[in-house]
Formats: C-alpha cells, structure tokens, sequence
C-alpha cells in the first residue's frame, strides 16, 4: 500500500495495488501525484470515506485520468455538490461537483468487488453524515471519524456525538490488522482499540 499527504490539509491518499490493479482511497492527492504510483496498471476504482473537499476534491480527475468510478456513501451526494457542507469554501476552492453518472452510490453496509479487489463497506456517521468505512484484506479505512489518536470533529454540518459513539462501537467490533485514517499514521488494531475504548466512555459519559 502507498500512502500520500496531500496538500490539502494534509489529507491521506491511499493506494492499494493487486493482480496489476489499483484501486485507490480518497481524493486528496493530484492526479499527477497518483499517477506516479500507478504507471500503466489499471486503476479499477476509487473510493470516497466522505465528502470533505480535502478527501474529495480531485475525485472528478481521477475518473476523468483514469477512466474509472467513484464509490461513495448515499449521503455523499449532499456534500460533493455543496462547498458551504464540504467546506471547500474556506480554502477558497468552491467544490461543487454537478456530474455524477460515474459515482456508485452505497447505501447501508455490505461487499462489493471491484476488479479483484473485495471491499467490505459500512455507513458510519458522527464526522459528517457521509462517512463510510472500507476494508480490504487486513486494512481497515475509516476517513475521519478517527484520527490517529483522536476522533474526527463533531461540530461540523451533519456532524453529532450520539452518531460518533455509533460508529465507535462498530468500530471496536471490527475485524482488521492496520486501520488507515483520513490524517495522520496508520495505527495497529491493538493500538486503536484502546483509543477507541476510551472515546466510548467519554461521550457515554
């Protein structure tokens, strides 16, 4: 797996490679930046764990690059079409995607395979009301709503502290090796239960 900051709040790119396929998480990155990672393999799809410009942003360049589909949460719709929700506004970028005939739309929680990649995926929420979580093979991807070691902010459009405690308790459930999110490193399951664990008792409280 390649991971790239990107320049837009320091965002996390991830690209995942199989069988000569890329498929690749999140949108932060230029297209530039990921073509150099994916040279001449076919890059089969790309995944959205939410909305916000700064995981989003280069998403129509990606197909457009890579002749390729967007994967994302039913209520990502919302926000990929509205800079005040997906906050593009306040770097001055003003995102407002209009054309979505090559976004698959995921609602609720199931598998899907995509090129020969099988991808579990689930709604979460608590961040903003399109978050998902991924997972492939051992890896787990889970946007903002966890950060390190941390959770992502709820006081943003569609964000709430009982979603938040939702999505942490499925999380703590979750079966996985390394979980990958939005910003920062990567962190072993061992690691982030224990994070996790204490973030369900503080906003249990």
């Amino acid at each position: 797996m390649q991971q790239i900051v990107s320049s837009l709040y320091e965002s996390n790119t991830f690209i995942l490679e199989k069988n000569n396929e890329i498929l690749i998480i999140d949108a932060g990155a230029t297209a530039d930046e990921v073509k150099k990672y994916v040279g001449d393999k076919k890059v089969v799809g790309v995944l959205l764990t939410h909305g916000h410009f700064d995981h989003a942003y280069y998403v129509s360049d990606y197909i457009k690059e890579f002749k390729t589909k967007a994967y994302a949460s039913e209520f990502a719709k919302e926000y990929l079409s509205e800079h005040k929700k997906n906050y593009s506004n306040d770097a001055g970028l003003n995102m407002d995607l209009k054309d979505f005939k090559d976004f698959v739309f995921l609602k609720g929680s199931g598998e899907i395979q995509i090129g020969d990649f099988i991808v579990e995926y689930g709604q979460l929420g608590g961040h903003s009301k399109s978050d998902m979580f991924f997972k492939i093979d051992n890896f787990l991807f889970v946007g903002d709503v966890i950060i390190g070691r941390g959770i992502g902010r709820v006081d943003l459009y569609g964000g709430s502290k009982a979603e938040m405690l939702k999505s942490l308790k499925i999380l703590a459930n979750a079966q996985y090796e390394t979980m990958c999110c939005g910003h920062g490193e990567n962190r072993t399951k061992g690691a982030q239960d224990k994070v996790i664990s204490t973030y369900i008792k503080f906003l249990s409280r």
